[in-house]
């Protein structure tokens, strides 16, 4: 072969090879801007479960990159000299295929980092606690995200069916909480034939019920015992549980609404779990409650006020009043762009921080919109310091402010049901960054 038969060769071959490379030059400083960002903007602590790379596996494939449920809407992972890198922590919020499609094997998942713990019940492969019997699905073990909680509820019945706990006279299992965990629990115990029951304390759907009315739910598609698999890409809340509803109520679902677990003990080997309405025996227990557990509250004079609320479920109740929302996590900034956005109401947003970090970029952005059209105020660095029937002191910036109000709605993040767990025998430790 001659030279220029080579030439030939050499040059598209060059052409492609400077075109690839100029690509990921521009795909890498966009993940690097990405990266800066959200260093400047504070936002470096993830929520919940989130990648860490071994950069000694990572040959920056980008194949975690792509797989990211959230790209290209959101930046959770990008590519940074030729690694992959966290570029986006707060917009993580756990889906985990990441670590399913990494061909090396350099992702680890986690919860909590160094500096920012997570309390998480202590838990064998198949989800049972130290309590044998005692099983813990979904949010509470720290699976937040629907997808992935309606999973893990699956699992986790299989797993009390496996194990096959069967005594006299009681149920083959008690699910507690009829959220996305606990729903598709009482669908696998169902198919499966078991002798079950579920209970919850409030409506179908546990968090997910609380959401504002009309919240944009972004899940995936999965699979439901019974309801085979399920296509769902920007479903709202109100159309999510119609679905749930009709599944419970297609399928014969047994669940008791409005009854409150007060109590657990194990006597024998069998589970009795006392209510607010009655008393119940079972073999397993398989917990699927939320981590919000008891709201938590602010701990000022007048916060007993009827005016003071810990959740908003439609913001058109607020029609027309002056409102404060305190929080600054994606519950906070939903609920005050919610009521912002029906334009003729005076919202508040107050948080103790100096920059939104636990947030999701979609919420910071409807906050800032709403406050460039003057229907949002935002106080950071702001406290509570007293709530009264028509008005509310706050101590911002080292001064105090007088503002007039007729509704506080407290989004401050819930206390976990620690004592409630500890009463019943479950161990909790504090994740730093470890799996």
């Amino acid at each position: 072969m001659d030279i220029w038969s080579l030439v030939l060769y050499a040059l598209p071959l060059a052409f492609i090879l400077v075109a690839y490379l100029l690509r990921q030059r521009r795909i890498e400083a966009h993940h690097r801007r990405a990266q800066e960002e959200s260093v400047a903007a504070g936002l470096t602590e993830p929520a919940s479960l989130h990648p860490v790379i071994d950069a000694s596996r990572c040959l920056g494939c980008g194949a975690c990159v792509a797989a990211c449920p959230e790209y290209p809407l959101h930046n959770v992972l990008g590519l940074i000299d030729g690694k992959a890198a966290l570029v986006g922590p707060t917009e993580c919020i756990g889906h985990g295929v990441c670590k399913s499609v990494c061909p090396f094997e350099a992702i680890t998942l986690v919860f909590g980092t160094e500096r920012r713990g997570i309390d998480i019940p202590v838990l064998k492969p198949n989800f049972e606690s130290n309590v044998p019997g005692m099983f813990v699905a979904g949010e509470l073990g720290g699976m937040g995200l629907i997808r992935n909680a309606l999973v893990q509820g699956r699992q986790a019945l299989e797993a009390v069916a496996e194990a096959g706990r069967k005594r006299p006279g009681a149920h083959d299992v008690l699910i507690i909480g009829a959220g996305p965990a606990g729903l598709a629990a009482s669908l696998a115990a169902q198919q499966l034939g078991l002798d079950y029951l579920t209970v919850e304390q409030e409506s179908l759907g546990g968090a997910v019920f609380q959401y504002p009315r009309g919240k944009l739910v972004m899940t995936s598609p999965v699979e439901l015992p019974i309801v085979g698999k399920v296509q769902f890409r920007n479903t709202t809340k109100e159309e999510l549980l119609k679905f749930w509803t009709d599944a419970c109520n297609g399928n014969g679902l047994k669940i008791q609404y409005r009854e409150r677990v007060e109590a657990i003990e194990r006597t024998d080997g069998v589970f009795v779990v006392r209510t607010t309405q009655r008393q119940y025996r079972a073999s397993a227990v398989l917990l699927a409650i939320g981590r919000r557990g008891t709201p938590r509250k602010l701990g000022v004079p007048g916060e007993e006020l009827p005016k003071v609320v810990y959740r908003l479920l439609d913001p058109e109740q607020y029609r027309g009043q002056q409102i404060i929302v305190v929080g600054g996590g994606d519950s906070a900034l939903e609920a005050a762009a919610s009521v912002a956005e029906l334009g003729d109401t005076q919202v508040v947003l107050s948080y103790r921080g100096d920059a939104f970090q636990r947030a999701k970029t979609r919420n910071r952005e409807r906050v800032q919109a709403a406050s460039s059209k003057g229907q949002l105020k935002v106080l950071l660095s702001s406290q509570i310091r007293e709530i009264r029937p028509e008005e509310v002191l706050l101590q911002h910036s080292g001064r105090e402010l007088k503002v007039n109000n007729q509704a506080v709605i407290v989004n401050a993040g819930g206390i976990l049901p620690n004592d409630f767990l500890r009463s019943i025998g479950i161990e909790v430790e504090t994740k730093y960054g470890t799996a």
